[in-house]
């Protein structure tokens, strides 16, 4: 690749320049935009208007078109009215990727309600919080997971419990038609199977459960309010840990939304042609901003996968001509080993790219070798509605972050003077743009310590470290918050170290990260047991346990037992020099 002259670029060692432009920058786009001023619910009803016959949702071989999408949320959005959801209520939403997710999504938007959307992972024990923290009096939510949400409802006070359960069984996509048995779209055995398992439906203490087609059969649309909803009013609230407590949530406006949807749509080269395959999981703000708020933005077609298979993936890819990815990498690794790789059809590929780990240098040029794809690794964070940072997909750097996202300003500063530091030197990260949340819900303290300001503009501090070279690419070096990345999933020790001290024969517990060949990181529990439980409780044992109380991405997958945890003259628990002792900084 030919490099421009060096001549405007930073001197190493110097105070960085905020007046330069990066000498990747897509000469195609602008460095900032001047986002729609409208509700993240139009999206849809513009795409419906301009495109209403067009496939919008595939699932599996059972294509969606934009007008029924609409038609259908409307339904859904005026069952939730007729529920008691209100203008500005939370509701919550717990789905694997599946149409009904974003039917159930734009529903919400539409009667100017909050999604509050949760990982399908969790457990009654963690979603008790998801309930009780943002007031959640609806959810809508699996057959499969329904018991887990009933359950935890259930054993909450009565004030505090769910008022109504909304359940959809994944075939409930396919309206009743059977799925594709033969030919090219053949559904895999195991899909079918799947699928086909019905569920019956949980009793709600103190509540009323609904079926998802009832949901939608029953609904007059000609009983919904105006929609009123406003750039600035709340939109979503998805939840991030941190390093203590419970998980937070943060408070995402229409706005902030609005700005990364069209922005990554820009972006990636994107047209109403697109055909995206959705697999990131729609709760994850990469996957419902990134993913599926610009294909609705733009009048793409999502190619939806509940959750990662690489065979179906390869299939997928090849039948519905895939033209866009975005991913994990740990996918592309898994995709490229399977033994059927020879048989997929990637041509129809033109940008492929991701984030929640670093892309291997041989996997990626081998991506560029034989499609002459360059993978474009991104960072972003939940309260940055996905991309902060993104490697321009024509001038990639490898395991790299990327240079700032469009409209937005970074820069690295000392975490403890907060000055900034030279180019090349390591520091905080920190960001300033109009995809920034507006804070963590109920939390004032947490939200001001979480931005500084600066030369007028506010920053959000990442809370990670890194550098940024001499044409203005940011890379990552380290943490100063504790977290665990586990192929791509954030594991915050301190939650899952709380969900431990419920165990009867723990008495104390600490969390630190151990190296993984396919996750990249995984979870360690180091453990003291009470001394009545030693030698009668196993390290297996405990791990089961965890199993069946915490998300399958939080579970520890080794527990080792010690007679005591290091301490600090304070008495806080001496983390780090567990960490240290395993041999593996996180």
């Amino acid at each position: 690749m030919t490099r421009p002259s060096t001549a405007d670029l930073p001197i190493p060692g110097a105070p960085p320049r905020h007046d330069l432009h990066y000498p990747f920058w897509p000469k195609r786009l602008p460095h900032s935009i001047t986002p729609p001023q409208t509700s993240l619910w139009h999206n849809l009803a513009v795409s419906a208007l301009r495109f209403p016959d067009k496939p919008a949702l595939v699932f599996f071989d059972q294509a969606l078109s934009y007008a029924a999408v609409m038609q259908q949320a409307g339904r859904l959005a005026a069952t939730l009215h007729r529920l008691g959801v209100r203008k500005g209520d939370r509701v919550l939403l717990n789905l694997q990727n599946c149409p009904q997710w974003v039917v159930a999504h734009f529903a919400i938007l539409r009667i100017d309600a909050v999604v509050v959307p949760v990982n399908p992972m969790n457990r009654a024990e963690e979603l008790k919080h998801y309930i009780t923290d943002p007031d959640v009096k609806v959810a809508i939510t699996a057959a499969d997971l329904a018991p887990e949400l009933a359950k935890a409802s259930g054993e909450l006070p009565p004030a505090a419990r769910l008022a109504h359960l909304i359940v959809t069984h994944y075939s409930d996509a396919f309206e009743g038609k059977a799925v594709a048995t033969s030919g090219a779209d053949a559904m895999p055995q195991s899909w079918r199977d799947w699928l086909g398992t019905r569920h019956d439906l949980p009793a709600l203490p103190g509540g009323s459960v609904l079926a998802w087609t009832d949901a939608l059969a029953a609904s007059d649309i000609s009983y919904l309010p105006e929609h009123t909803s406003a750039p600035q009013d709340l939109a979503v609230l998805p939840y991030t840990s941190g390093t203590t407590g419970l998980p937070k949530g943060c408070m995402h406006t229409h706005a902030s939304l609005m700005h990364n949807a069209v922005a990554s749509a820009l972006w990636g080269n994107s047209t109403s042609e697109n055909i995206v395959l959705s697999v990131i999981p729609m709760f994850h703000i990469t996957g419902m901003v990134s993913v599926m708020h610009a294909s609705i933005y733009g009048g793409a077609t999502l190619v939806i996968m509940p959750r990662w298979d690489r065979e179906l993936a390869g299939r997928l890819i090849s039948t519905w001509r895939v033209t866009h990815w975005t991913n994990i990498p740990t996918m592309v690794i898994d995709l490229l080993a399977s033994p059927n790789f020879a048989s997929f059809d990637l041509s129809s590929l033109v940008y492929i790219g991701g984030g929640g780990a670093a892309m291997p240098q041989a996997v990626a040029q081998r991506l560029w070798e034989q499609y002459g794809l360059r993978f474009a690794e991104g960072y972003g964070l939940t309260e940055t509605a996905a991309p902060s940072h993104s490697n321009p997909p024509d001038a990639t750097k490898q395991q790299c972050l990327g240079i700032p996202f469009m409209s937005t300003e970074a820069r690295v500063i000392d975490p403890l003077t907060l000055e900034e530091m030279p180019q090349g030197e390591q520091g905080e990260i920190i960001m300033s743009g109009p995809q920034n949340f507006s804070g963590y819900w109920k939390q004032p303290g947490a939200t001001e310590a979480a931005f500084i300001e600066i030369d007028g503009k506010r920053f959000f501090r990442s809370g990670d470290l890194g550098h940024v070279d001499e044409e203005g690419y940011y890379f990552l070096t380290d943490r100063l918050k504790r977290m665990i990345n586990a192929s791509g999933f954030k594991v915050w020790p301190a939650e899952v170290e709380a969900l431990m001290f419920r165990h009867p024969a723990i008495q104390e517990a600490c969390i630190i990260s151990t190296r993984d060949a396919y996750r990249g990181e995984s979870v360690k529990a180091v453990v003291v047991l009470r001394q009545s439980f030693r030698g009668q409780v196993s390290e297996d044992e405990i791990i089961d346990w965890c199993k069946d109380h915490m998300a399958a991405y939080k579970y520890p997958r080794v527990v080792q037992f010690v007679d005591g945890l290091p301490k600090s003259g304070s008495g806080k628990v001496m983390w780090r020099a567990l960490q240290e002792a395993e041999g593996d900084q996180p």
